[in-house]
């Protein structure tokens, strides 16, 4: 019965595609959305007369499966409906899991945004592992600092001739005045961020435990933002 229900249906469906060149509606419905609808309950109709057949004597059976498709439903609409909340969610569970310092996708403010979120280090600083010229390099983020500044073992990882370099840039520590030599570095990235033609300076050797991520790498951004245990690095 409920396939003949669905073909009469689709016949009305096909009729109301042949009306589509006349100018009235069918039910307040342009002739083509109606002749959707119809064609959807027919289909449906046609599915469900299909499985009654198959549950015939087991309408608990039937009643538990129809639920439990419902209840799926509604978790697909739900998780879709607050996918961006579940994502920001989902990046902070990982970022607690993962050591601070991994860099973890951020969530995008305009279209074409490119963002990061650092996690806090348990004693209060930001440390970010970062990509220099392709080698890996763990960077203390210091507002403070000028420009980004290497302690002299790791300039010389990335292929800095440190016998060529003169030290004639002064800089402004906790011991006082010091000087550095200025460099430039062809790439630092950070998770999905990455500039070019990155200015540095090499501090001599014993006056810098950790290496700087300053401001010429930092004024480079869009904007980054510290908000409770995280900083939020963002580029266009």
């Amino acid at each position: 019965m409920g396939a003949w229900i669905a073909l009469l249906l689709l016949m009305i469906a096909g009729l109301a595609l042949l009306l589509r060149a006349d100018a009235g509606s069918i039910a307040g419905f342009d002739p083509s959305d109606f002749a959707v609808i119809v064609a959807g309950v027919a289909l449906a109709i046609f599915i469900g007369s299909s499985l009654a057949g198959s549950y015939r004597g087991r309408t608990g059976q039937a009643v538990r499966d129809l639920l439990t498709w419902v209840l799926m439903v509604f978790v697909l609409v739900g998780g879709y409906s607050y996918r961006e909340e579940l994502f920001g969610f989902g990046h902070r569970v990982i970022g607690e899991l993962l050591p601070p310092g991994t860099a973890l996708r951020g969530d995008a403010q305009v279209e074409g945004e490119r963002s990061v979120t650092i996690r806090r280090r348990s004693d209060g600083h930001f440390l970010v592992k970062t990509e220099t010229n392709g080698i890996t390099l763990t960077m203390l983020v210091d507002t403070g600092a000028s420009t980004v500044v290497l302690k002299p073992a790791d300039a010389q990882r990335l292929g800095i001739d440190l016998d060529r370099l003169r030290y004639t840039v002064p800089v402004q520590t906790a011991n006082g005045t010091t000087f550095a030599a200025s460099v430039r570095l062809r790439n630092l990235s950070i998770g999905r961020i990455s500039l070019n033609d990155v200015d540095a300076l090499v501090a001599k050797p014993g006056t810098l435990r950790e290496n700087l991520l300053g401001m010429s790498f930092l004024s480079r951004l869009r904007s980054y933002e510290f908000t409770s245990d995280y900083l939020t690095l963002r580029s266009g």
